[in-house]
């Protein structure tokens, strides 16, 4: 940050009105030089300013084939990382709050993960049988981890083709940071339950025995997204109760036993899409985070659609929300003023090996 910077405590006090229309003013004052990304998790007083919406990845992409010199994410922590390592040298990757993080991405760590694979390394050869995936919801440090040791990151929308991919190359996979997108995906590949072991990060060796390591086919991080525990089978049975005749989808993020009790299981874009070209006056139960599912819920009422959260409990991404309005403003007017603020930067190694890692995701994906 430069000596002139706009300083963000004259912001955080200002009024949605006036914060709106000098966004707006910032927007055209920056003009084609900004891109703005905003996450299907994003509150709606930020989201609406997006020019571009969607998934982390997708965001990434579009952001890094545009002509803007700054991408300014609308997200969380790792996914600015990944428009940053996805982007061209002269772009530049910015997260309006750096204290918007992820509670999933903060379970695994590379000083965790590579004690596991010394761990592992005392029952079998990791580097010959083990193939290394990291969801796209982790920190740089661990995709350049995976593209090191000839391994490969995955979406929720690709699971299953990396898994596919994954197990052509050595018998087993390590699967981090999330393990029930690992566990419901390999179930749905048909890989029993007592194949895919939990790995403990808080204990030695994961908590596993030399025989429940070796049974492996996939070796699961003990981490979850904080939003999609909340939901629970339960709340899918009372709903049915009163309405027999719903649909009931479900991120495969949540826990194995909602996901076994949904009708259809898929991402964010894939929840949207289906719900979108469903049939006009039906009722849908949805697991996925609480900012999406309202917005879907008006855009498709006229459609005679009822789209309801599945939670009884408020249940939005708390790190998401940090983004603000105010944030916003503050990168928008400092980009115009001719300053950079909250630039995302991985390093020259991680960004490498990391990239090697996503480009084999994107050519089996």
């Amino acid at each position: 940050m430069s000596a002139s910077a706009l300083a963000l405590t004259d912001f955080a006090l200002l009024d949605d009105a006036e914060c709106e229309a000098r966004l707006r003013a910032a927007k055209r004052a920056l003009g084609k030089r900004c891109v703005i990304l905003g996450h299907h998790y994003q509150r709606d007083e930020v989201f609406r300013h997006a020019d571009l919406t969607g998934d982390s990845l997708k965001l990434s992409r579009e952001a890094a084939q545009s002509e803007a010199e700054y991408i300014v994410f609308c997200g969380v922590h790792f996914m600015a990382e990944v428009a940053d390592i996805l982007s061209r040298p002269e772009q530049i990757a910015i997260l309006p709050d750096l204290a918007a993080g992820c509670s999933m991405a903060d379970m695994a760590n590379l000083k965790a993960v590579e004690r596991c694979w010394r761990e592992l390394a005392e029952v079998i050869d990791p580097d010959q049988c083990v193939t290394p995936v990291t969801y796209i919801n982790s920190a740089a440090d661990l995709k350049a981890f995976c593209g090191r040791h000839n391994g490969t990151v995955c979406t929720s929308s690709n699971a299953r083709k990396i898994l596919e991919w994954s197990f052509d190359q050595r018998q087993k996979v390590l699967f981090f940071p999330d393990q029930h997108l690992g566990r419901n995906t390999g179930y749905r590949m048909g890989i029993p339950l007592d194949q895919m072991v939990t790995w403990d990060f808080t204990q030695p060796r994961g908590g596993l025995t030399e025989a429940q390591i070796k049974n492996a086919r996939i070796i699961l991080w003990k981490g979850f997204c904080s939003v999609h525990q909340m939901f629970r089978p339960e709340q899918i049975d009372r709903f049915l109760e009163r309405h027999p005749d719903t649909q009931v989808i479900a991120h495969p993020e949540c826990a194995f036993e909602v996901c076994e009790k949904a009708r259809y299981i898929g991402s964010t874009e894939y929840i949207l899409k289906t719900i979108r070209e469903a049939e006009p006056n039906t009722r849908w139960l949805v697991g996925t985070e609480l900012n999406m599912v309202n917005r879907l819920a008006d855009e498709v009422r006229p459609q005679g659609k009822a789209v309801h959260f599945m939670s009884p409990t408020v249940c939005m991404c708390s790190t998401m929300f940090r983004t603000d309005p105010q944030h916003l403003l503050w990168v928008l007017e400092n980009l115009a003023a001719g300053n950079v603020v909250n630039r995302i930067k991985v390093n020259e190694a991680d960004t490498h090996a990391a990239r090697l890692a996503l480009n084999r995701m994107l050519q089996v994906a």
